[in-house]
């Protein structure tokens, strides 16, 4: 009888281990789990995307005085009816982060180095809806609708170490036949500096008046002939244009790597590469059947030229 009790014990210690190891299951991610592979991180909830707010604020005054290098900003006070200035950055190794989660501003204007700014909503804002100028500054994940006055852009930036990603810039409000150019993204370098080392990635320009994306150096015959702007990557966008000959323009921007954009409206052609724009590689992008060849180029941008073979101007 104290042997069976004994085996009967084992046995009962065994079976509750097993059953307590397949109740925990494994610590990694399942097979068909909706984060596998797929590179996209689930959505934070509202008590993880409060734990990551360092600073609240309630203005922009407020947070200017208060942010440190590190930090992340949120706003508990109403920005829907004001434009969000941000003159405060963090520095190289830890910019201060600007949080909006879907918050409404009127405009965004940013005037420091070493920020991130995400996540906020702007709908009909004083053109443009968000203009920047700085060093290591990252603009992502916000949506500018319906941009109004000036030339009716949509994000104009100005520095170097600059990245736009996954932002959403839709229907500018302008005439091309006013003599405005409503542009998702626009930069140039006469009175403001130069823009070098700048990525432009999987954004979406939709039902855009003019351009996707219009660049001038200072040497393009407007420019204020100070500096450089170089070294672009445009990938991943999708731009919707309406009323101009192309979807991208550069004028005397060095070494721009133009892959894997969709080109969803009939342009003439959907990039032009002009004024000593060399180095340029190109590839990879999606073409709407309507636009009647991918890149046009003047002799001056052929130096360095890589991708399909040019069919006409720029």
């Amino acid at each position: 009888m104290r042997i069976t009790w004994r085996l009967v014990l084992g046995f009962l210690a065994v079976s509750v281990l097993a059953l307590l190891a397949a109740l925990a299951g494994p610590s990694w991610p399942r097979d068909g789990g909706a984060d596998r592979g797929s590179g996209t991180a689930a959505a934070p909830s509202p008590g993880q995307r409060a734990a990551r707010c360092t600073v609240r604020a309630g203005t922009p005054r407020e947070a200017a005085r208060l942010a440190r290098p590190g930090d992340t900003v949120c706003f508990d006070g109403d920005l829907s009816r004001r434009r969000l200035v941000i003159t405060t950055g963090g520095s190289r190794e830890h910019p201060i982060t600007y949080a909006g989660d879907g918050d409404a501003v009127a405009g965004i204007t940013i005037e420091a180095d070493d920020v991130i700014v995400e996540g906020f909503r702007s709908v009909r804002p004083a053109a443009p809806g968000i203009e920047l100028t700085g060093h290591r500054v990252t603009v992502r994940n916000n949506t500018v609708i319906g941009s109004r006055g000036g030339d009716g852009d949509g994000i104009r930036f100005f520095g170097d170490d600059l990245t736009i990603a996954r932002n959403t810039v839709r229907d500018t409000d302008t005439d091309n036949g006013h003599g405005r150019h409503a542009d998702c993204m626009q930069t140039f370098a006469s009175g403001t500096p130069a823009s070098r080392r700048v990525r432009i990635e999987d954004n979406r320009c939709e039902n855009v008046d003019n351009m996707c994306l219009m660049a001038e150096g200072p040497d393009d015959g407007e420019g204020d002939g100070r500096g450089t702007t170089a070294d672009f990557t445009i990938r991943g966008n999708y731009c919707e244009t309406l009323r101009a000959s192309q979807a991208l323009m550069l004028e005397d921007v060095r070494n721009a790597t133009i892959t894997g954009n969709v080109f969803a409206a009939a342009t003439d052609h959907a990039i032009g590469l002009a004024c000593h724009s060399t180095g340029a590689r190109v590839g990879g992008n999606t073409l709407h059947p309507g636009i009647r060849y991918e890149v046009g180029i003047d002799a001056s941008s052929r130096a360095g030229y890589r991708g399909p073979e040019p069919g006409g101007p720029p």
